[in-house]
């Protein structure tokens, strides 16, 4: 999309972006709700509105900046997280799980949707000739690409991310008290991932197959 201007890219990438991280923190509150939880939906946190979810830096400065530096094909952000009280939970270590797991589920559902948009608006412009439908294939293409980089990056086994609080439900209670220990350090240890360019050494060439997928499935 380097042909797009700034202005047209960040258009493109807006909906996107707040869909996949307000949907994804939403859904986290919904089955904390539905396992025992009251937490969010108390705060009125289990909501679609995005409102309600944002964060100045994570999901309005950052994306834009990284989108702009990057000529539009990267971008990443984030929600404020929603409250989950885990000692509320039905069964605590199982709940923990679907309760993390529902994030990145949510992201895999709206990669899906995001699919089908973009095929229809290929549809739109090769069958019937309207050329400003590209712009869904476009919108399309960033929701399939914002949604797989945190469906994968929160699915780390670091805690805080998602992932790390599976492997905290699964492991056995002293091994999981002991790396419970380590969540202060997550964020560390993930810049430090990231600076090292571990992170993009996993998360690049995932990308690059999803990218042909997507470009085969529309064709």
């Amino acid at each position: 999309m380097n042909e797009l201007s700034t202005l047209q890219q960040i258009t493109i990438w807006i909906l996107p972006v707040l869909f996949a991280i307000t949907v994804h923190e939403a859904a986290h509150g919904w089955v904390a709700f539905k396992l025992g939880d009251d937490t969010a939906h108390r705060l009125g946190r289990i909501t679609l509105n995005p409102i309600k979810h944002i964060d100045l830096i994570g999901t309005i400065l950052l994306p834009i900046v990284l989108l702009v530096i990057s000529s539009g094909q990267f971008v990443f952000g984030w929600a404020k997280p929603v409250p989950v009280n885990f000692n509320r939970l039905r069964e605590f270590r199982r709940d923990m799980a679907l309760v993390a797991l529902a994030g990145p589920a949510a992201n895999l559902l709206m990669t899906i949707l995001w699919v089908i948009l973009a095929k229809f608006g290929a549809v739109l412009v090769e069958d019937f000739q309207i050329t400003a439908a590209i712009f869904l294939v476009y919108m399309g293409f960033a929701g399939v690409i914002i949604n797989t980089l945190l469906m994968i990056l929160n699915l780390f086994p670091i805690l805080p991310l998602d992932g790390g609080r599976v492997l905290h439900s699964l492991l056995p209670p002293d091994l999981a008290n002991s790396y419970a220990r380590l969540e202060p350090f997550g964020i560390i240890i993930l810049v430090a991932l990231l600076l090292t360019n571990v992170l993009q050494m996993i998360l690049l060439p995932i990308l690059g197959i999803v990218q042909q997928a997507f470009i085969w499935f529309i064709a």
